[in-house]
């Protein structure tokens, strides 16, 4: 084993040193980026020169930077102020001041210009001067020589002004110390608002004055004290980040319920709630105590919040209690609400006038949206572009987390595709030549509603196009992988990560009938692949054959225009989705990465956040037009690296305690190597997988224990991620080549490893399944990688054999997945 290790590990330095010179290891990018040959030699005798109307604020930035540089490099800076003339780092700045309440008035635009002998750090506002240092302190890196910077000149500024992070510190909750580190990273990653979501179902999280039992009967004496509160704003603000509170009104209310039950729509009796999801409990419109408990709580929020917004939450409203109390139905009868939301819309008109009394601004979910609000409002979207593109069509300012929710394992390139800015909706054009198919499915899940939606196949074989239309969403184009009349596959991105399509089509034969024999029915079966785990689905043919050329040709249609019109009337229908100009465009302030906290908690916050936070970023900051997706995973790596010494960032340092947690104290370093070399075949399942898998095998509640391998594993197996970028390479020009030999080796140390982990498997028998398929997997690798080396072929028996058994081995266990099985596949389908 030691050999391939030693290979692998020379392989590995290799490319990380390639990587490097193609590429700064900045994240989020610059908007422009000028590099020239040489570097500055800056040493760690920094003579700093500041002209600026206020140095003091200055000063302090610079003195924490400093920190950071001794951090990253473990050097001791010495640093003194100096004339410009004598300087090697000068910083500019017109106007010096705390970042303002109000998001009209923050400049975050800076210049840093490096030559050979000095730095120039320059800006409108203190708030570029922060994000400038920390694009200064990402060039700086982690080098333990003398600091030395690249010879460059950078113009920047943000895409958009928005650029938040959700914590959701109800359903789990973080200490001060967590908090102000991850305040730490979202500063280093440019973030500049902190979204602290406080109260949810599962616990209310701040003192209050005024209604006390709040946070004495609804917290489990987990909350934040007044004093705490001011210090993370303060230490936010000084930071360059806003604090956003969220207060859920009026559902997701189950604590209230408990502390203040008089102020809800049933009698109760309430308690603790501890299952997630979403729970009845709803707040009283027809009360005006309700009224006077939301003005309150305003009050004290915006004494302790100086942010311009308050996020009232709004979302998944369950009707039930206000459906069957017979005061709130008299109520809505006597103020003309025909239905639930109307009267939502009622109370929040009615707390929009509370915040707006507050000097507040009212920002909530999608399902706060109403003609009655004003316009300064903002719609915050977790239901997706199409969200975004109803906010802004009728004129409201809109935010995007669709695509963002990073408590979900997902790939960085999935959310690093996902833009703010919503697709133009698709335009179908069918020439005389096509041919139309459509086909109606459905996709049960283990808790929910299934998805269901319909697509179309239009054109025949691979040159075919394909559009999908899910229930209640807009529709899509996906890319088309294979099409045949026997099956099809095609993937496109959607709201629950990247979706394939695997689907064969049959003609089912029907039973005769009393009334004679019945036309044989077309139907469809195969698999959704829902990030990494497959679901199975189902269907129906809708349109058979469907051919613009026949209907011209027809007695019914004479002139192309009406053949046209009757191709379009084939198509399924979709949800109707605005066609947005700049106008709307420039309502979409931006976007939040968000944190739900189900299954994350104080030990496993880094490694679910970060480093997949900084793509986030990078996306809300960098021009649109940034999408290599490869240079960013190098880049990635490099700040994940650097953040870890800048910030203090614990993710790599949360996964080596987890797994020696799990494995006991008295576990050796062989037996913790011999588990993270089996973690390298494996991943967390993808979207809500593991919520949906707890639901159905546990009691999807806070009960539900965090402390198992898949709590272990990162959200992106880096390692698997690198095996296939060198797969795909070799099978682009398949031989016995250095490159064939570099990936058996590390097939053959996964298959050696085996060895090793029996000893672990004895204790944890739990994994017994999990390690024997990966063995079959690594098995079926090495056995197709050496036929397409040796130039052999596959029989069709063989590829079926094979599709089986790999439909059987993607299948979750324990909430993982054998991602090695895409590795499998991308060989399987390189066989012509």
């Amino acid at each position: 084993m030691i050999r391939y290790l030693l290979l692998i590990a020379s392989l590995f330095i290799s490319a990380c040193v390639n990587a490097q010179a193609e590429s700064l290891p900045l994240m989020p990018w610059p908007q422009t980026v000028v590099q020239q040959q040489g570097q500055l030699q800056l040493g760690n005798q920094w003579r700093v020169a500041i002209e600026a109307n206020k140095s003091n604020e200055i000063k302090a930035t610079l003195k924490r930077v400093v920190k950071r540089v001794e951090q990253q490099t473990g050097q001791k800076i010495h640093w003194q102020l100096v004339d410009a003339d004598k300087a090697n780092l000068i910083i500019k700045a017109n106007h010096v001041a705390p970042v303002s309440n109000f998001i009209k008035d923050w400049d975050e635009s800076y210049q840093l210009a490096i030559v050979t002998n000095k730095v120039t750090l320059s800006a409108n506002q203190s708030l570029g001067i922060l994000r400038g240092f920390e694009t200064f302190l990402q060039l700086i890196g982690t080098q333990q020589q003398a600091i030395q910077l690249p010879l460059v000149s950078i113009q920047d500024q943000p895409r958009f002004k928005w650029r938040g992070l959700l914590l959701d510190t109800s359903r789990h909750f973080f200490s001060v110390k967590t908090i102000k580190r991850q305040i730490d990273a979202m500063a280093a990653a440019k973030y500049n608002i902190f979204h602290w979501h406080l109260t949810d179902d599962q616990g209310w999280r701040f003192e209050s004055k005024k209604y006390p039992k709040l946070h004495k009967l609804a917290s489990d004496g987990e909350y934040y004290s007044r004093q705490q509160i001011r210090e993370i704003v303060s230490y936010a603000r000084e930071r360059g980040v806003q604090v956003l509170p969220e207060i859920d009104v009026p559902g997701h209310a189950s604590a209230i319920a408990v502390a203040y039950p008089e102020l809800m729509s049933a009698p109760g009796p309430y308690a603790m709630e501890y299952r997630w999801g979403v729970h009845k409990p709803l707040l009283n419109p027809a009360n005006e105590k309700v009224y006077e408990f939301v003005d309150g709580l305003v009050a004290e929020a915006a004494e302790l919040f100086p942010f311009e917004y308050l996020h009232i939450g709004g979302d998944e409203v369950d009707p039930e209690h206000w459906n069957t109390n017979p005061e709130i139905q008299a109520f809505m009868k006597k103020n003309g609400l025909k239905d639930s939301r109307a009267l939502q819309a009622y109370f929040n008109q009615r707390v929009q006038k509370i915040l707006q009394q507050h000097q507040r601004k009212m920002i909530g979910w999608d399902e706060i949206q109403h003609k009655d609000l004003p316009k300064d409002i903002v719609i915050h979207s977790w239901r997706g572009p199409d969200g975004v593109s109803d906010a802004v069509s009728h004129g409201f300012q809109s935010i995007l987390s669709t695509g963002y929710y990073l408590d979900q394992p997902q790939y960085s390139s999935y959310h690093y595709r996902n833009d703010p800015i919503p697709p133009q909706p698709v335009v179908v054009n069918l020439s005389a030549k096509d041919t139309l198919n459509s086909w109606r499915f459905e996709m049960p899940r283990k808790r929910g509603k299934p998805v269901t939606g319909t697509f179309s196949l239009i054109g025949e074989g691979d040159n075919a196009h394909v559009l999908v239309d899910f229930t209640g969403k807009s529709r899509r184009e996906a890319k088309l992988h294979r099409y045949d009349k026997k099956s099809a596959r095609f993937s496109l991105d959607t709201w629950m990560g990247p979706v394939r399509f695997d689907v064969v089509f049959v003609e089912e034969k029907s039973q005769s009938a009393a009334n004679g024999a019945q036309p044989n029915k077309n139907i469809l079966k195969g698999t959704m692949l829902v990030g990494n785990a497959p679901y199975v689905i189902s269907g129906e043919k809708l349109v058979d054959n469907f051919s613009l050329q026949n209907q011209a040709q027809s007695k019914k249609n004479k002139t192309k225009q009406v053949a046209e019109n009757s191709a379009q009337k084939q198509l399924p229908k979709t949800e109707p989705v605005a066609h947005l100009g700049a106008k709307e465009e420039a309502l979409i302030l931006g976007g939040e990465a968000a944190l739900w906290a189900e299954i994350v908690d104080e030990q496993s916050i880094d490694l679910r956040l970060w480093p997949r936070a900084f793509v986030v970023a990078e996306r809300l900051w960098s021009a649109r037009s940034l999408q290599d997706e490869e240079g960013m995973y190098v880049r990635l790596n490099q700040v994940a690296d650097w953040a870890e010494k800048s910030t203090g960032l614990q993710h790599k340092y949360q996964q080596q305690i987890a797994l020696k947690h799990l494995l006991g104290d008295k576990a050796s370093a062989t037996e913790i190597q011999a588990v993270e070399t089996f973690m390298q075949m494996l991943e967390p399942a993808h979207y809500y997988h593991r919520q949906h898998e707890k639901s159905a095998y546990e009691t999807y509640s806070k009960a539900d224990p965090l402390n198992r391998l898949v709590d272990v594993l990162p959200a992106e197996n880096e390692a698997l991620r690198q095996f296939d970028l060198q797969l795909g390479a070799w099978l682009s020009n398949p031989q016995v080549n250095g490159e064939y030999h570099e990936l058996k080796a590390r097939l053959l140390l996964w298959a050696e490893n085996r060895v090793v982990l029996n000893s672990i498997l004895l204790k944890n028998p739990q994994w017994q399944s999990l390690a024997n398929n990966t063995d079959k997997l690594v098995s079926m690798t090495i056995t197709l990688l050496d036929k397409r080396a040796q130039g052999q072929s596959l029989s069709k028996s063989e590829r079926d054999q094979i599709e089986k058994s790999l439909e059987q081995l993607r299948k979750i266990d324990q909430e993982m997945v054998i991602a090695l099985i895409n590795s499998v596949e991308k060989i399987l389908y390189s066989f012509t």
